[in-house]
């Protein structure tokens, strides 16, 4: 069993306030289907992709790659080798996820994936969510790493990292809910389903927890693995959307904004 069941009460409770932090920004951002009236303008859209984008970049390299080269410096004699492995195995993962799973980007009417014939509003919301499954094994394996002890995870940097998918959850959860509403379905409806794409994330962060005696031994690996799959979601998704069309240049102002934010969290905590 994991470390966490024999943890004093306060360690619990913090590692369990980590965990949800999270899922309090897309919360949060579905919730702005109550305050605004009209669909999201696009160049908001455009600044909170690219805003997401550079919180993402910006956590895999201070909360998850420089972690793992320093855990597998401890471990390893050729310390480049095992994050360069799981960062590759990250981008494959979700490579197969995105060609498996069907789901709809944002500002798209093609589906990707599998073919299948569930409604738009359905794949939008599987798209989201597969963003959700490496930002929620990302926190899971930086507090799994706080558990075993590891001397480079401390629970300042579980925090930072746990603000920082928060603050990058609220505008996919906008993002998710505006569009629902735009399409005629009802405010409570919109941010339920808005809500219900961030659930996987603490789902899957206290699922590698729960693991975490097992794959301990590869834990650089694990590290660089939900860099990779975030890096990704990146990539494939989220700057391609800030970039299409008009504007192009807002998305980058959101990913340098994104980007320091994360960084000041990251190095002050």
């Amino acid at each position: 069993m994991p470390n966490c069941v024999y943890m004093p009460k306060q360690k619990k409770q913090n590692m369990i306030t980590v965990i949800l932090i999270p899922f309090l920004g897309t919360l949060l951002g579905a919730s702005v289907v109550f305050l605004l009236r009209n669909k999201m303008s696009n160049r908001f859209q455009k600044f909170l992709l690219g805003f997401a984008s550079g919180v993402m970049i910006a956590a895999s390299v201070w909360s998850l790659l420089i972690p793992a080269i320093e855990v597998s410096e401890q471990q390893y004699s050729l310390a480049w080798l095992p994050p360069a492995i799981g960062f590759l195995g990250g981008m494959g993962f979700l490579l197969i996820l995105d060609s498996v799973i069907p789901h709809l980007h944002i500002n798209s009417d093609k589906p990707e994936g599998v073919k299948s014939k569930l409604k738009k509003s359905t794949m939008l919301i599987f798209s989201v969510t597969l963003h959700n499954i490496p930002e929620g094994m990302a926190v899971g394996v930086v507090v799994a790493g706080v558990l075993n002890q590891q001397l480079s995870m401390t629970m300042a940097g579980c925090l930072a990292l746990a603000v920082g998918m928060c603050i990058q959850n609220f505008p996919e959860g906008a993002i998710i809910s505006m569009p629902l509403r735009s399409e005629g379905m009802s405010k409570l409806k919109a941010f339920s389903l808005g809500a219900l794409s961030g659930v996987v994330e603490p789902i899957s962060a206290v699922v590698t927890i729960l693991l975490i005696d097992i794959m301990m031994p590869i834990f650089p690996y694990l590290l660089a693995f939900s860099a990779g799959a975030m890096i990704y979601v990146v990539v494939e998704e989220l700057i391609p959307e800030s970039q299409s069309g008009e504007h192009s240049n807002i998305g980058t102002i959101g990913v340098a904004i994104g980007f320091v934010l994360m960084m000041i969290l990251d190095v002050a905590l």
